[in-house]
This record gives structure tokens, C-alpha cells and sequence, in this order.
């Protein structure tokens, strides 16, 4: 098919486009898991501050019930009309849900309706997050140069690490320089009422952005050949593509578990479990993302010159063996200082497999499926594994009566991913996929 080379200027609007809109849409999910002690006390009330949390964290979780609903819906949506329009829906979707939380009266206001509409608003959050990742992902490749396809793709985890930094400095300026009552009366509402912005500013800088000149090639093609429905596009992901599709999932996998632990578990337990201060914990998870921020390019540049397999594998076993060392570390002798040395490590051996998955998980399938396949697979890959992580490691510890027991079902994900990277279809791990060209 022929592409349409886009300038320059266009390129840094695609990027700015699926970066900023992508981080404005993940700071709002962010800061849930953030203020997740807060919100549990205000919105969940029980007979002990843990059920309390266990409501709180439930909620939380309930968002990635409908991702992959709003992943296929989405998804069939930016595969049939283009990847602008989509992202424009996810965005508006996401800045109703978040507006909901910030005005929400609590529990002590007008009693049970309060958790019912912050389960509603949760909903529409992960409805919308559903359909982001692939979405924003599918618009940074398709605009890239073939042979620099993984380090602009690796700017979508470049954005929701900004996301979480920037969740994790407002939630660390609150929480230092407010008392519990001001945080608890009005503080917390701060980032999510600021949320609301991601509405008007996201869609002004994604109406600013051409149509993929792929998916424009793809449909000029599809309209002399006879275009497939959006139906047959779907069964065929599990039809043609079944090796990619279990490849990709195990490799969410590792990746969204890294993300729902390390990012969003580990402030809570260190707060609740481990009895540490709450600016420390935010203070730490900002330093550690930041990190992240940093090394993911990186990262997607040497998938490029070496392959993504030659950087995925080694990134997953490294995270894996020091993770499992420094959460032991951290937990027989909690500090800000052995916190934070958890938080950089960890994040500095993410970078390295957090940056090459979207190029993999994208460029894996051919334009007509892109968007839907890496939907499906990513969101499976966070209901089955990520999205109620928090929730099952608070029970976990508690159950167990071991603080160690985070660390185990990270080590389980980490075997998921490594069989993952090694189903890759060999075209997908070379530097320069004949997949990708054909497309």
C-alpha cells in the first residue's frame, strides 16, 4: 500500500497529541490509587479502617471490568473510523468520570448513593481507559519512521509515567503541606477537579492532528478491494492471529502488574501496612516514576537497533531478581531510604520492558486489526492481573499474615511475561519486522 510520508510538523503534533492527551487521561485514573486511603474513609465507611480500604480498592478494580468492553468498542471504533476520532471519545469520556469523583458528596452527605455513584464514575474511567492505550499507541507507530518505530511508540509509557509522577507530586504537595482535616475536607478533590481539564484542552490538541496516513493508505485500499465489517475484523484477531494475540497478553501481563504494584500498591502498603508517612511514600513513587520517565526512550531505541526480544527478555529476568531482592530489603527494614531505593530500582529495570511493549503490541497486527487487537489483549491482560492487584495483595498480606507475599505474585507475572517474549513470531522480534513493512 502506499503511505503518504507526513511532515515534520505533523509528526510532533501526533506525538504531542497521544503523549499529553495520554497523560492527561492516566493522571486521572492515577490519582485514585494515590488517595485510595482517603477516599476509603470518606466513600466506604466499614466496621475497620481495612474493610474500609478493601471497598475503596474493590471500586478501584471495577473500572477494569468494563475495559475490555470499552477496549473492543473503541478499538472496532478506531479500526473502522480512524484513530483521531477514537482518542477524542476516550478523552471527553475520561474528563466526565473524572469530573464526577472531584464533586461527589461523600458518604456522611448522602449516604449510600455516595459509593454507588463513585463505582458509576470508576466505570466510565475504565470504559474510556479501555480504548486509550491501543488507540494512542496505534497513532505514535503509525506516524513513526519504520526503522524508529520503538522508541516514538515507547512515548505512550513515557506519557503514563509523566501521568503518574505528576499524580504523585500533586499527592505529596497535598498531603505535606495540608493537615489531615484540610485533606480529608477539601484537599483530596484538588487533582481530580483539575482533571476536569483533560476535556477541553485534550480534544483541542488531538482535533489538531491529521488521520494516520496508514490507516488513510489502508482504507483507500479497502475501498477498491471491499471493505471487511467491523465483525469479521474481530473474529479474525482469534482466528489468523491467535499466537500473537496469547504472546502479546503475557506480556501485558508482566507489564501491567509492575504498573499496579510497584506504582499503586506499594504507597498504600507502605502506608497502612508498614505505618510510613504519607509525604514520604508520594515523595518516593514521584522519584521512582520519574525514572521511568527517563529510561523508557531508551529503551525503545535499542528495540529498534537490537530487536525487541534481545531487550524485553533481559529487562523482564532483571526486573524479576531485583525486585524479589529489594521488596525483601524494604520490608524487613522500611525507610524513606530503602523505600526509595526500591521505587528507582525497580522502575530503572521497568523502563527496559515498559518501553519496547507498545511497538509490540501494535505493529504485531496489521493496520485493519491494530487498534482492536492490542485493546483486547493489553485491557484481558490488566482485568485478569492488574486491575485488582491492589485489592488482592492488601487481602494477601493480610491473610498470610506476610509482607512478603506482594513479591511472590510478581514473581508469577514475571513468568508469564518471559513465556510471553519468547512466543513473539520471529518477524516480531527483529529490528526491522517484515510485518511491519507489508503493512
Amino acid at each position: 500500500m502506499d503511505v503518504i510520508k507526513p511532515s515534520p510538523r505533523m509528526v510532533r503534533r501526533a506525538i504531542a497529541a497521544s503523549v499529553i492527551g495520554n497523560a492527561l487521561e492516566w493522571f486521572d485514573f492515577a490519582i485514585y490509587g494515590l488517595f485510595a486511603v482517603v477516599i476509603s474513609k470518606l466513600f466506604f465507611p466499614g466496621h475497620s479502617e481495612y474493610s474500609s480500604l478493601l471497598l475503596a480498592l474493590a471500586t478501584f478494580g471495577v473500572g477494569f471490568a468494563v475495559r475490555p468492553l470499552g477496549g473492543l468498542v473503541l478499538g472496532l471504533y478506531c479500526d473502522r473510523v480512524g484513530r483521531k476520532k477514537a482518542l477524542s471519545v476516550t478523552i471527553l469520556l475520561m474528563a466526565v468520570g473524572t469530573g464526577m469523583m472531584g464533586l461527589l458528596p461523600t458518604y456522611a452527605s448522602i449516604g449510600i448513593m455516595a459509593p454507588l455513584l463513585m463505582v458509576l464514575a470508576r466505570l466510565i474511567q475504565g470504559f474510556s481507559t479501555g480504548g486509550e492505550f491501543s488507540g494512542a499507541t496505534t497513532l505514535l507507530v503509525e506516524f513513526a519512521p519504520k526503522n524508529r518505530r520503538g522508541f516514538y511508540g515507547s512515548f505512550q509509557m513515557c506519557s503514563q509515567a509523566l501521568a503518574f509522577s505528576c499524580g504523585a507530586l500533586a499527592a505529596y504537595l497535598l498531603t505535606a503541606h495540608l493537615t489531615t482535616a484540610q485533606l480529608e475536607s477539601w484537599g483530596w478533590r484538588v487533582p481530580f477537579l483539575l482533571g476536569i481539564l483533560i476535556g477541553p484542552v485534550g480534544w483541542l490538541i488531538r482535533s489538531r492532528v491529521d488521520e494516520s496516513p496508514e490507516f488513510l493508505a489502508y482504507l483507500s485500499e479497502t475501498v477498491q478491494t471491499g471493505r471487511k465489517s467491523a465483525r469479521a475484523s474481530f473474529v479474525s484477531l482469534f482466528k489468523d492471529y491467535p499466537r500473537e494475540m496469547l504472546s502479546t497478553l503475557c506480556i501485558g501481563v508482566v507489564g501491567t502488574v509492575s504498573a499496579y504494584v510497584f506504582i499503586f500498591f506499594m504507597p498504600i502498603f507502605a502506608k497502612r501496612q508498614l505505618g510510613m508517612a504519607a509525604a514520604d511514600v508520594n515523595l518516593t513513587t514521584f522519584i521512582g516514576t520519574a525514572v521511568l520517565l527517563v529510561f523508557c526512550p531508551l529503551a525503545g531505541h535499542l528495540s529498534d537497533k537490537y530487536g525487541r526480544k534481545a531487550v524485553l527478555l533481559p529487562g523482564i529476568i532483571a526486573y524479576g531478581i531485583c525486585g524479589f531482592f529489594l521488596f525483601r530489603h524494604f520490608v524487613t527494614a522500611p525507610s524513606f531510604a530503602s523505600l526509595l531505593m526500591a521505587q528507582v530500582g525497580v522502575s530503572f529495570f521497568m523502563s527496559f520492558f515498559w518501553g519496547p511493549t507498545p511497538v509490540v503490541f501494535t505493529e504485531i497486527f496489521p493496520v485493519g486489526v491494530r487498534s482492536t487487537g492490542a485493546a483486547i489483549t493489553y485491557n484481558i491482560a490488566v482485568l485478569l492481573f492488574g486491575g485488582l492487584a491492589p485489592f488482592f495483595n492488601t487481602w494477601l498480606v493480610k491473610t498470610t499474615g506476610s509482607d512478603m507475599a506482594p513479591i511472590y505474585y510478581v514473581s508469577i507475572s514475571v513468568l508469564i511475561g518471559i513465556a510471553g517474549v519468547l512466543l513473539l513470531p520471529v518477524a516480531a522480534s527483529l529490528r526491522h519486522s517484515p510485518q511491519v513493512q507489508a503493512a
